[in-house]
């Protein structure tokens, strides 16, 4: 079956050839306390590098999931409170852990067809970090780069903190934007979910230093102290890594990536909008996601066109939340081939 569903998602084809090779490199018994492991960690920081652009003086850590980053982002970097703007289910639970943690935690919900006001947004002095979901995985939109960096124009003094939990990987980010950037690899990284990734300014690392929190396994200052030497703070998903480690090798470098997603996207937003029954959940282009579209019609007819496409061999991602009964979700992240897409393009014109 062909799946489509926004995370987890389709697997890159080349997995099962990873995984044998991981087998027969031992890297399955490898101690992360090894060189083997230290040389892994490092060569995969430098593939983030050179793939992503992540930038020379940011540091690459390993989570178990981007839910562990909520929980590491309030304890161990938030000193006064955090700020959030969201618009979706996940943007919500973000902003829920981190109150559980810091009860003066506050934010701004939006609808998913606004775009953020920057000009009209008033954060005062009691909040010291503003914590953004780049693009909400629910319900399908996303926050675009300018609108990160007339946020930090705005707000130099404070630290920004970035959820691309189903973006990274897919399109190019300008990492200098923000202090934090955190996902997993299981949406555009094409890999089976278990591995989180959290990415850190020497800003943040400085914050963390000074905040001081530690004595919990997931402290912050526990793991930059492990990570320092290329390892981890805890046993980590060695097999995650290096899977992770063999996709980048394999990429071509992000902004082509990026370039074709958004080319696709286009094609499938033009097919949507032809189709009779069928349009988008988010009517403004601007806070559209580029790697989920959501899809909405009648619950009847929503129901139907799943179930038609499971005959064809391919799965629609489910809608999430509020929009699960009239919508569903269609990924568009890079382990999906053309011809895969083309394929779903050319089923729901039927439509």
């Amino acid at each position: 079956m062909l799946t489509f569903a926004p995370g987890p998602s389709k697997v890159y084809d080349a997995l099962p050839k990873y995984l044998q090779d991981a087998y027969e490199a031992g890297i399955l018994s490898a101690n992360h306390r090894s060189n083997a492991f230290m040389h892994l960690y490092q060569e995969t920081e430098t593939l983030m590098r050179e793939k992503l652009h992540m930038p020379d003086d940011y540091k690459l850590l390993f989570t178990s999931s981007a839910t562990e980053n909520w929980e590491i982002i309030t304890q161990s970097i938030v000193e006064r409170a955090s700020y959030h703007v969201y618009s979706g289910s996940f943007g919500k639970k973000w902003i829920g852990f981190a109150k559980h943690i810091n009860p003066a935690t506050d934010g701004l919900k939006i609808e998913a067809n606004q775009a953020i006001d920057v000009a009209s947004l008033e954060i005062g002095e009691g909040f010291d970090l503003i914590a953004l979901t780049q693009n909400e995985t629910a319900n399908a939109t996303q926050i675009p780069m300018s609108v990160i960096e007339a946020i930090k124009e705005k707000y130099p003094e404070k630290m920004i903190a970035v959820d691309t939990t189903s973006s990274m990987a897919g399109i190019e980010f300008d990492f200098t934007l923000a202090d934090i950037w955190y996902a997993s690899v299981q949406k555009c990284f094409g890999l089976p979910a278990g591995l989180g990734i959290l990415i850190v300014s020497p800003k943040a690392i400085e914050k963390c230093e000074s905040k001081g929190e530690s004595g919990r396994y997931n402290s912050l200052s526990f793991i930059l102290e492990n990570a320092a030497g290329y390892q981890t703070h805890y046993t980590p998903n060695v097999l995650g890594i290096y899977l992770l480690n063999r996709v980048l090798k394999d990429l071509p470098e992000i902004q082509h990536i990026d370039a074709n997603l958004r080319e696709r996207m286009q094609k499938l937003e033009n097919a949507v909008a032809q189709t009779k029954s069928l349009r988008m959940l988010v009517d403004n282009a601007e806070t559209r996601s580029t790697t989920v579209l959501a899809v909405t019609g009648p619950e009847d007819l929503i129901t139907s066109v799943k179930k038609d496409a499971e005959k064809e061999g391919m799965q629609l991602g489910s809608g999430y939340g509020p929009h699960k009964p009239t919508s569903f979700r269609i990924a568009n992240f890079p382990a999906i081939t053309n011809a895969e897409m083309d394929k779903l393009i050319s089923f729901l014109s039927r439509f």
